[in-house]
């Protein structure tokens, strides 16, 4: 072990302890990895109770705060100085920074993100683009006492440096680390949990009613992006908002971005100095409050000439959120901290506002070009060939599954794809580009995809619902009144069940194999490997009675020869006899059949045979599979990757109404989900 002591800004010395081995302590690179021992005491997260300074309810709420100081024993000599952000523990501390600082901050904060999440730099563009916003956020209100939400968690990266877990970040995502979303758990900075978009309006509305019945004054501010206005749920709280006409101010995090590629083709929103000057007169309180002076009858003809006019002023389309009852200030330049902290600032000092929003122009690639020099810097396979790494690239379900999509589109030409979700996996853009006409993307609408799906059905086509377990279920209502109680063949493929890695319980697939085979109608199936997703595929195309699902784990796929065989439909609702044995019978359930042969060939060694079987569809069951593992054997026990209610529930049922645990079999259940 070696020891290392680095000066930092400000007088401060970092201490830093790590195995060095053979290396040497000059770095080359601007953002070390070298790996240090973190003092946990110091920065980690806290469990604090009540005390004399908070009150009892108070510390229920956020029982578990995380309280951090800049990370100090990952500084080095050859680090960017951050001599700004090495002060910030809390958004206190930009108080009483100036425009300039705070600008200064921004650069740092950049810099800070690009060292500790270059192994990532996807998921760091969104937090980029909002550096400005969320200083200027955190500079004009204070939180926590006033209440900030996100919609995304990709934006709350600098939100999460600016509240005290700075030192956690290399963390994120690991166990006992940090989440990749806000977390009431985490800080209590974080005011609402955020998951799959589209919430934080209907919370921070709940939050101001919630307020205004106490008397309190808090400022409620909420982000929203591009992405979460793709969901009705956005807007369906925003005319909500508009008819309380409650105090809150939503911010509309406009990246620019679309599914349409026609849209992001068209003339962008300029930003010129007159707009500026606009907007800021926009938001002053006189502009604002003059239509609420005028009593009776003018009201209303004032309030339509500051709509008008507002109406002039802004981009096309910016009426809508006028006839949804917001206020609309914008377009607002999002890297310009005058004008965002200008525009805050007056917005925030009206005390009968309504309902704002104000709109403002982000760019993910803002001033980035130094925040990727440096992550190439600190990679050493630049240049390295991506022809070289598709070639021993693992294999995934996904790309499985797109394989025999594309083969049995070619048997049938009405095969269309809806896809909808957070974000698309990169293996259905080739389904995007092979089938432009057949494919579409609509992004968060989820409701929207199922129901869309129906009608492609009714019309003469065979749809496929390509949805995540997690999104499915913000979907379920259009699945049970609009497919299954009518029956309508709609062929649900359920991505990224189960577990899903550091990606964590937002995303997890726990829920769809309960909530899809209780439905009457719905045939539920799941494949045990890659050669019978192909085979589900073709039987979903062969299905036009019914709705059917079947569901797929993430990540690679069993076998490495990459051979890719026709699809064969299955006879509905047969499983199959893997290994035969005596006394104990395993009985899996989609992937966790092949834990069940790795089980089998463990026991084996020890002497010890089992039987393990495939169960295939958990509705409708293979009665005459269970009948004979009961008769056959001491000992059934189901392995499944889901909650309580799913396929062991359904197995357990018909064992128990069938008279068979009246034998001597004994039954048992495995699943991965024990906290559910």
């Amino acid at each position: 072990m070696g020891s290392a002591v680095a000066q930092c800004p400000h007088g401060i010395t970092s201490h830093s302890t790590g195995n060095l081995g053979q290396k040497k302590l000059g770095y080359s690179s601007r953002c070390s990895k070298f790996p240090c021992q973190l003092d946990f005491a110091r920065f980690g997260l806290l469990h604090q109770g009540s005390s004399a300074a908070s009150s009892s309810d108070h510390s229920t709420e956020f029982g578990r705060r995380i309280n951090a100081v800049p990370d100090m024993d990952d500084m080095f000599w050859d680090k960017v100085p951050t001599p700004l952000l090495d002060m910030v523990e809390n958004p206190i501390h930009l108080k009483n920074l100036s425009v300039q600082e705070l600008k200064e901050l921004a650069s740092e904060i950049r810099s800070e993100l690009s060292c500790i999440m270059s192994e990532k730099p996807n998921s760091l563009k969104a937090s980029l683009a909002v550096v400005e916003l969320t200083i200027a956020i955190h500079h004009v209100f204070h939180a926590p006492v006033d209440k900030i939400l996100w919609d995304v968690g990709e934006q709350t990266y600098a939100h999460k440096i600016l509240t005290g877990r700075r030192a956690l970040m290399r963390m994120m995502r690991q166990k006992n680390g940090l989440s990749s979303f806000t977390s009431r758990f985490e800080s209590e900075y974080d005011s609402f949990g955020t998951g799959h978009g589209c919430n934080s309006v209907s919370a921070g509305l709940g939050m101001a009613i919630a307020r205004d019945i106490k008397g309190k004054r808090d400022r409620v501010v909420t982000v929203i992006s591009n992405a979460t206005t793709l969901a009705g749920q956005v807007y369906e709280a925003m005319s909500n908002a508009g008819y309380l006409d409650s105090n809150m101010i939503v911010i509309l995090n406009d990246s620019r971005r679309s599914l349409h590629p026609k849209i992001e083709q068209e003339p962008k929103t300029s930003i010129t100095a007159l707009s500026s000057t606009l907007i800021k007169i926009q938001s002053s309180s006189f502009f604002k409050g003059i239509t609420k002076r005028i009593g009776r009858g003018m009201h209303e003809l004032a309030a339509k000439f500051d709509e008008y006019a507002r109406g002039m002023i802004g981009p096309q389309g910016s009426t809508l959120f006028e006839e949804l009852g917001l206020y609309y200030i914008g377009p607002v330049d999002g890297h310009n901290l005058e004008d965002l902290i200008c525009v805050l600032q007056q917005v925030s000092s009206l005390d009968s506002m309504g309902p704002v929003l104000i709109h403002v122009i982000t760019e993910d690639n803002h001033q980035d070009a130094e925040c990727n020099e440096k992550i190439e810097a600190d990679n050493p396979q630049e240049g390295y060939d991506d022809s070289v790494s598709s070639s021993v690239q693992t294999r995934t379900y996904s790309d499985c599954l797109v394989d025999s999509l594309l083969m049995e589109a070619e048997k049938h030409k009405d095969i269309v794809l809806v896809h909808a979700g957070m974000e698309m996996e990169p293996s259905f853009q080739v389904l995007q580009e092979t089938f432009a006409d057949r494919f579409f993307d609509v992004g968060m609408a989820e409701q929207h995809a199922v129901t869309f799906s129906a009608g492609l059905s009714r019309g003469g086509l065979r749809p496929f619902c390509i949805i995540p377990s997690t999104f499915l279920q913000r979907a379920y209502d259009q699945v049970v009144h609009d497919v299954d109680r009518q029956k309508i063949p709609v062929r649900f493929v359920i991505t990224s069940a189960g577990l899903v890695g550091n990606s964590g319980p937002v995303y997890c697939g726990a829920f769809d194999v309960t909530f899809m085979s209780c439905l009457p109608n719905m045939i539920v199936m799941a494949p045990s490997d890659e050669d019978e997703l192909v085979d589900m595929v073709a039987t979903a195309a062969q299905i036009d009675d019914r709705p059917v699902c079947f569901r797929y784990p993430r990540g690679a796929i069993v076998r490495t020869d990459h051979f890719m065989h026709p699809g064969i439909p299955l006879e509905i609702g047969k499983g199959r006899v893997l290994v035969e044995g005596k006394e104990v019978a395993l009985l899996g359930y989609g992937a966790m059949v092949q834990n069940c042969l790795k089980a089998q060939a463990l026991l084996s060694r020890l002497g010890i045979e089992v039987t393990v079987a495939d169960a295939r569809f958990c509705k409708p069951l293979d009665t005459e599979l269970l009948t004979l593992l009961c008769e056959n054997h001491k000992f059934l026990i189901t392995v499944e990757e889901g909650s309580i209610g799913g396929f062991a529930s359904h197995v357990a049922q018909f064992i128990a109404l069938n008279g068979h645990l009246d034998g001597t079999v004994k039954v048992m259940n495995i699943r991965n989900f024990h906290f559910w």
